[in-house]
């Protein structure tokens, strides 16, 4: 039976997440975070003292993630991603992890670790797949690309609300120094940069509902 793959790359809080999580729905796909992916190393290697004053011990961590897997768990009534057999949520999504993340991800043996666990998970079915490389990379010949952007202001506001609804104290220049340094850090870094696929569909979410995009995103697969 063939499988199909859609891949949602782009720049951080453009709507990756919610927008692959609804095509999956409507679809009945898979749907894969890989920023959850990045983001639950980044938060292993800070809770087990691998990040020591503002140093990634890279031996040490190198190590430890060889002994780490993903996996599937249905146990909830739908598919959800396990990190060394355990499911997370709120604790990935701090300001301290995404402060991490981007140079986690810049290391190449984190990348094609992941990389790989990425491609292994991915063959129980179809998949909607979102990230930084997954066009370019992880699946460079997916059925569908898109490649998601959107004003950095913007996309800062989203994240403030985002934190401020779980009730987090931040400020808004924390938040957009945030986004803008992870633009930098993924759009620079040497491995497998954040860039769009040449096959890609762009689409700015700067001023569109999401109702919006993933109709243009729809209309796109259905075409």
């Amino acid at each position: 039976m063939k499988t199909t793959v859609i891949a949602v790359d782009g720049f951080a809080s453009t709507g990756k997440s919610t927008l692959s999580k609804r095509l999956a729905k409507a679809l009945d796909f898979t749907y894969m975070d890989t920023g959850y992916m990045y983001r639950a190393v980044s938060y292993f290697a800070l809770t087990t003292h691998l990040i020591q004053d503002d140093i990634i011990q890279e031996q040490a961590l190198e190590a430890a993630l060889s002994e780490t897997s993903f996996s599937w768990s249905t146990a909830a009534g739908s598919k959800q991603m396990l990190f060394n057999g355990k499911a997370y949520g709120d604790e990935l999504r701090t300001l301290e992890v995404s402060s991490w993340v981007s140079r986690i991800a810049q290391l190449g043996f984190v990348r094609e670790h992941l990389v790989n666990q990425q491609r292994l998970l991915s063959q129980l079915g179809s998949v909607v797949m979102d990230g930084r490389d997954i066009g370019t990379v992880v699946f460079p010949n997916a059925d569908y690309k898109f490649f998601l952007i959107a004003d950095p202001k913007v996309r800062a506001q989203r994240r403030l609300d985002e934190l401020q609804a779980k009730g987090e104290e931040v400020l808004f220049e924390e938040i957009l120094k945030n986004v803008v340094d992870r633009d930098h850090q993924d759009s620079t870094r040497t491995i497998s940069p954040l860039r769009k696929a040449k096959d890609a569909i762009e689409i700015d979410t700067t001023s569109f509902s999401v109702d919006e995009v993933f109709e243009q995103m729809m209309s796109a697969i259905k075409a």
